[in-house]
């Protein structure tokens, strides 16, 4: 296969440009115009034009990359600012307002303890990339639940490489601390904690504001939780439109619904002080069991089904300078 990372590349620069002078508009009617309904109004044609940034690419990692940063952040993000609410604002300088409203970065609560950086934690997990990468060259000789448990790590890792690497940078580069997008979800004790507390935190950050506090207020905590899963669902919907092109199966939004049931029920049952609990031992292994077995079922059929994961592992080792 031919990929086009030197046309993706090339492109790059019209994507930031694109994305400047739009984020650069936003932040200047947001600075002229009183939140509301005015406001998100004036914003709308940044909304409308953030989901064809990600076509100048035609790799599936820089579109779908693109895609999450600026389709499901920024706009979540934007939509929050109609109304002035954080993270965003126009008083931020320039450089600040398009750091944090482009990219899946949160500044640190200064009060929160500090955060460790762990360079053995990401040599490691580079290794581990690595190591799948390695094993993808022999992907038709391997079984099919040795090949799923690779792209489960896969998921997981590059995506806190990426998401951390572009956290580190910016934090770097605006001096700014700012918080850990992935919280050691192997240790996850339960689908709350799974979801609310470990994985991809900065979607969990935008969701709360957005969805579950506005349905938990009105019509009580279940069904913010299940609102948030559902619109978590779409949204990813979205997502995997960039990544397979196709047409939306409605699997992804049914994996995110039943989490989003399962979660609800959980926090129902969890609330009966006597009710029985597994042992603090097997929660992580039942969690990620059940968030592993219903992606096997849900989740990942959309990108197998037309062999969209052959696309993605062969842009892998062709990053690597493997195969072609």
């Amino acid at each position: 296969m031919d990929f086009s990372f030197s046309d993706d590349l090339y492109n790059f620069p019209k994507f930031g440009a694109a994305t400047f002078l739009l984020l650069s508009y936003a932040r200047y009617a947001s600075s002229r115009l009183r939140p509301g309904l005015l406001r998100l109004f004036s914003l709308l044609p940044v909304l409308s034009l953030f989901p064809f940034l990600p076509f100048l690419f035609s790799t599936i990692h820089f579109r779908v990359i693109s895609a999450f940063y600026l389709n499901w952040l920024a706009l979540f993000k934007l939509l929050l600012l109609s109304f002035d609410l954080p993270p965003l604002s126009p008083s931020l300088p320039l450089l600040s307002f398009l750091a944090f409203s482009s990219l899946p970065i949160k500044a640190k609560n200064p009060k929160d303890p500090p955060i460790h950086f762990s360079l053995f934690s990401l040599a490691t997990k580079a290794a581990l990339v690595s190591v799948i990468f390695y094993f993808y060259q022999y992907k038709q000789q391997l079984s099919s639940y040795i090949v799923f448990s690779l792209y489960c790590f896969h998921l997981y890792i590059a995506l806190d490489l990426v998401l951390f690497t572009t956290a580190w940078s910016v934090g770097w580069f605006i001096r700014t601390e700012l918080e850990p997008q992935f919280n050691k979800p192997y240790l996850s004790s339960s689908l709350s904690d799974f979801w609310g507390r470990r994985w991809n935190l900065m979607v969990t950050d935008i969701l709360r504001p957005t969805v579950y506090h506005p349905i938990r207020n009105r019509y009580g905590p279940m069904a913010g939780v299940i609102a948030t899963f559902a619109m978590s669902g779409l949204m990813h919907e979205f997502l995997f439109y960039y990544i397979t092109l196709g047409k939306p199966t409605g699997e992804v939004s049914l994996f995110f619904l039943l989490h989003g049931v399962c979660t609800a029920l959980e926090g129902w049952w969890v609330r009966h002080k006597n009710w029985w609990v597994p042992p603090v031992s097997v929660r992580p292994v039942l969690t990620l069991g059940f968030v592993a077995g219903t992606g096997y079922w849900l989740f990942f059929p959309p990108i197998l089904r037309n062999h969209t994961d052959d696309i993605v592992v062969a842009e892998c080792l062709a990053l690597l300078g493997i195969g072609g």
